[in-house]
Order: structure tokens, then C-alpha cells, then sequence
């Protein structure tokens, strides 16, 4: 019997990376998962690859009538979620002196306050005794130069798993935080870092992985799944690191 049959969950940022991984991980332990992202293409592609026991909506969730649809259609089609993973994020690097307020504010819009209102608007529809993964990073508690932003933003989820471990505790609702580490996924090329410094930045991270590689978005996906069954089922408000020891040196 699969760990999650029968549950419903929802991941955001779910036709790439860490998301995609995880909802075929969700899939074949018996959920049955919608996803959403801004691309409606990169979800079509996504619902192939995944099967048939999930349905995507397309939506940004740093824009709260995408939230309303999003929850308005969840509601409809299969009335209840189990599981909310809010997964969905962004991330450019640049030095200090060079981030616009156009970064700033795209990377809080989307990691602090698309979490907030992705967890917010879901409590309807979330079951008493559910699960809720926030994706933070190690970032939130390292200081890498050019992450001062994105950094930023995942202190504010990972104060936010504390929070609402606290707020949802009279509905048995466990609230727990996934930080990854360095992983290879679509988002570390979006990063902003030129082509000519890519191998010299990479070779710089590795040096600090104590396991010595990167890691995959089926490894973080394993973890998420840990956190979404009853495998976990005494544990919240935790900061769980997939991050090969990087941030624990």
C-alpha cells in the first residue's frame, strides 16, 4: 500500500525541478497531486511525464486571483487537499551593490508572499490533520555572496513553518521546512550567473559540499515525500537540509 494513497496534495512550482520530482514521487505512492506554474507548456509536459493521477492549473502564486482560481478549481474537481507543498520559487544572484528593486521585489513576491498566500488561502480546503511543506534553503542561514535577497526570503518561509506550526496546531496540522542544498534542477540556470564564470562558481560551491557532489531533485523529492506521509507523523515545524552536509559544517 502506497504511503500516500488516498491523499490529495498540491505542489506548486510542480513542472520543474524539485517539484516535478516530487509529484511523481507523490503519484507513485498512491496520491493524487495537482501542480501549477506559469507555464502552461512546461505543464502539459509535466502532466505526460507524471500520469494520469494529476491535473495542473496554471497560475503565479504571487498573484492572489491565480490563488483564487487555483483553490476556486481544487474545489470543484476534487474538494479537499491533504497535502499543500509550497515549493514554487525564484532566484537571481547578483553582488549588493547591483540588486534592483525589481529583484527584490520579484523574489519576495514570489518566495515570502506566494508562500504565505499559497498556505493561507489553502486552509479551507486542507484536512484537519494534514501536512504543509514550505522549500526553503540552506541560504537562510549561510551567508553566500549574491544570495542577499533570495537568502532573505527563505528566512522569512522558514520563520513561517515555525509560526504556523503554532497557528495550526488546534487542527493537527504539521507544518515542516525543506532547505536544499546546492541541487541540480532548472532553477540553478536561471541564477543570472554569465556563462564565462558558471564552471569557476560551480567548482567554488563544490569545494563545500562535504559529500562532494551536487545533489538531485529526486533526492529532495525523497524527503518531501517523508515529510508529506505518516513516516513523519510526530514531527513539526522542523528545517529538514538536503544539502550533503553544506550546511552543517
Amino acid at each position: 500500500m502506497g504511503k500516500l494513497k488516498g491523499k490529495i496534495a498540491l505542489i506548486t512550482g510542480g513542472a520543474s525541478g524539485i517539484g516535478l520530482a516530487s509529484a511523481k514521487a507523490f503519484v507513485a505512492e498512491g496520491a493524487q497531486v495537482v501542480i501549477t506554474g506559469r507555464d502552461q507548456a512546461a505543464i502539459d509536459v509535466a502532466l505526460a511525464e507524471i500520469g494520469e493521477r494529476a491535473m495542473g492549473v496554471r497560475g503565479d502564486v504571487s498573484n492572489l486571483a491565480d490563488l483564487d482560481r487555483l483553490y476556486s478549481e481544487i474545489g470543484k474537481r476534487l474538494g479537499h487537499l491533504d497535502i499543500v507543498f509550497a515549493n514554487a520559487g525564484a532566484l537571481t544572484l547578483a553582488p549588493f551593490e547591483d540588486i534592483t528593486e525589481v529583484q527584490f521585489n520579484r523574489e519576495f513576491d514570489i518566495n515570502a508572499k506566494g508562500v504565505f498566500f499559497t498556505v493561507q488561502k489553502a486552509l479551507p480546503l486542507l484536512k484537519d490533520g494534514g501536512s504543509v511543506i514550505l522549500t526553503s534553503s540552506i541560504a537562510h542561514f549561510k551567508g553566500t555572496p549574491g544570495y542577499n535577497v533570495y537568502a532573505a526570503t527563505k528566512a522569512a518561509v522558514r520563520s513561517f513553518a515555525r509560526s504556523w506550526t503554532v497557528d495550526l496546531k488546534h487542527r493537527n496540522i504539521r507544518v515542516n521546512c525543506l532547505s536544499p542544498g546546492p541541487t541540480i534542477t532548472p532553477l540553478a540556470g536561471k541564477m543570472g550567473i554569465p556563462a564565462e564564470q558558471a564552471e569557476s562558481y560551480g567548482k567554488y560551491i563544490l569545494e563545500q559540499i562535504p559529500m562532494g557532489r551536487f545533489g538531485n531533485a529526486e533526492e529532495t523529492a525523497k524527503a518531501a515525500l517523508f515529510l508529506a506521509s505518516d513516516d513523519s507523523s510526530f514531527i513539526t515545524g522542523v528545517d529538514l537540509c538536503v544539502d550533503g552536509g553544506m550546511g552543517q559544517i
